[in-house]
């Protein structure tokens, strides 16, 4: 089972950037989270293709089952 923190942005030419955390810390604490967008608009670090990271639209937590069947 694989988890991801996906953390969605506003960029400055109106669309959506994605930036995805890898096995996030659970449970996941969504003031800590909000705090952490902010920051990562405020150090202008990310650039996407749409622009500059300016607004923090939403986060979620992607939980992958993954099944391997062997077949030789």
């Amino acid at each position: 089972m694989a988890k991801t923190l996906e953390l969605e942005f506003g960029t400055e030419f109106g669309k959506t950037a994605r930036l995805s955390v890898e096995n996030p810390k659970e449970p996941v604490d969504e003031e800590v989270v909000k705090l952490s967008m902010t920051q990562i608009i405020a150090s202008d670090v990310f650039v996407s293709a749409s622009g500059k990271l300016v607004a923090a639209k939403g986060a979620r937590v992607i939980d992958r089952n993954v099944v391997e069947y062997e077949l030789a």
